[in-house]
């Protein structure tokens, strides 16, 4: 759907008018192109207290593999004396921040680099969750301190500039290349202000990618996607296929046409099926097989104040959008429809986390949803399948369209990035969750809403 407001201020005229009215600003994201450098400029890269060895060889490593031009710490100052020089990324390793006074190193070095990141730049810190702290209270303070910076950095910094912090248990290290190549890239245009939390594959730290394809990660992984005829869901598709998936398709059969159409021309599988069927998961297994992957994207709103809201209303979102994704998980994990790599991705949001007028429905599955991803993540322990879930936003699609001019213009603007996203911003993150090097990601809530002011 066309923002003509975005579209307005990226003119010359708009742009002067815009400032001069101390209006919202949006610039046109970086978004992943094939053929594109994963990394379009020069990185800055600091420490403190020396950083983790472990975890600066990683680091250093994916630089060198996306071809990096990197400044280190030592010689950021000779390098800002050049009143042009810019950098597309800044990382941080804050792992060995131990205590409240060590937070001035974040200081140090984000201070000098405040207004010389470039527009859709990346600003990426790696941290320890709670669980490595040991106990040690300062050490728990100053880490969770990290996230309150980058939420605020994200807000700060504009120019579609993204700000997250990777929380990496000690032990898992090895999965911080995934999670990196991901946030470095232009594939996470609309993420900003997350914690993502990398945890070790208990028990299962042998399990290795064999034949691995950067440009096609998904290669030969069977991926059912839900209500994937429009919108979101045939994004998702998109990606997925671009990504190497044998897909399959599912939506309503009253969708017939449009599922054919999106599973044709990506060389999937159309599966016309009403979810909230009682043999649903069944009817899935005989046509897909085992799954390598399933996206639990289908779902409906049907907007009323709780008030006048009708009984089949209520039960019709909370039946399609929470019960039957319940249903179709556990008949999948109890009679072996998904591998043992398989992962899980539940599309939840911001009013699942937040709430939103006239949502109780709606905002109820949402956050039972999430409630969802975190129970089968424990249960997931101890293997290598993964359930997480992605929190859109306020995404450009026909239903947001249909959204009065007034509140979509609030949903549009009310982020960091002044804008609304695109389906394909949910699908990037979608396919980076879907990929078997993301053992290491299992229990999260990945929120693709540009940082906005809802729930935040």
């Amino acid at each position: 759907m066309s923002d003509r407001y975005g579209e307005l201020v990226q003119s010359p005229l708009g742009k002067k008018v815009a400032k001069n009215l101390g209006l919202p600003m949006p610039i046109k994201l970086d978004r992943y192109e094939i053929g594109q450098p994963v990394i379009r400029g020069e990185v800055a890269f600091g420490t403190a207290f020396g950083g983790d060895e472990l975890v600066a060889s990683i680091i250093q490593n994916v630089l060198f593999d996306l071809d990096a031009k990197i400044t280190t710490a030592e010689h950021l100052n000779e390098k800002l004396t050049d009143e042009n020089a810019k950098f597309k990324v800044a990382i941080f390793d804050a792992t060995n921040i131990k205590d409240v006074d060590g937070l001035k190193k974040v200081y140090e070095f984000f201070h000098v680099l405040a207004r010389r990141i470039k527009s859709s730049g990346r600003v990426i810190i790696i941290a320890r969750p709670e669980c490595c702290t040991g106990g040690d209270v300062g050490f728990a303070i100053a880490q969770r301190a990290l996230l309150g910076f980058v939420k605020s950095v994200g807000k700060e910094f504009k120019k579609g500039i993204t700000a997250n912090v990777l929380y990496t248990q000690i032990g898992a290290e090895a999965h911080l290349e995934h999670a990196l190549k991901f946030f470095l890239s232009a594939k996470s245009a609309y993420v900003s202000g997350q914690p993502i939390y990398i945890k070790k594959s208990d028990g299962l730290d042998e399990f290795t990618v064999v034949d691995f394809d950067e440009n096609k990660p998904l290669k030969g992984r069977k991926i059912l996607v839900t209500g994937a005829s429009r919108g979101i869901g045939a994004a998702v598709a998109q990606v997925l296929a671009r990504d190497g998936a044998k897909l399959y398709c599912l939506d309503v059969p009253q969708n017939l046409a449009d599922l054919q159409k999106i599973a044709g021309n990506l060389g999937g599988y159309a599966l016309p099926l009403d979810i909230t069927e009682a043999n649903a998961a069944e009817q899935i297994v005989k046509a897909c097989g085992v799954l390598d992957g399933v996206v639990h994207n289908a779902g409906v709103t049907r907007d009323k104040m709780l008030a006048n809201m009708s009984e089949d209303k209520w039960d019709l979102v909370m039946d399609i959008n929470l019960k039957a994704i319940h249903t179709i998980n556990d008949y999948l994990i109890k009679n072996q429809g998904i591998s043992d790599s398989a992962r899980i991705v539940c599309v939840s949001s911001i009013s699942g986390i937040a709430g939103n007028l006239g949502q109780t429905n709606y905002a109820m599955s949402k956050a039972g949803v999430i409630g969802l991803v975190e129970a089968t993540a424990k249960q997931f322990k101890g293997t290598n399948q993964t359930i997480n879930a992605v929190a859109p936003g306020f995404i450009e699609t026909k239903m947001t369209g249909m959204i009065p001019f007034a509140i979509r213009e609030a949903g549009r603007r009310m982020n960091s990035m002044s804008q609304g996203g695109e389906p394909v911003d949910v699908a990037e993150t979608i396919s980076w969750l879907l990929s078997p090097k993301a053992d290491g990601l299992n229990g999260n809530v990945v929120r693709v809403c540009g940082q906005s002011l809802l729930g935040a």
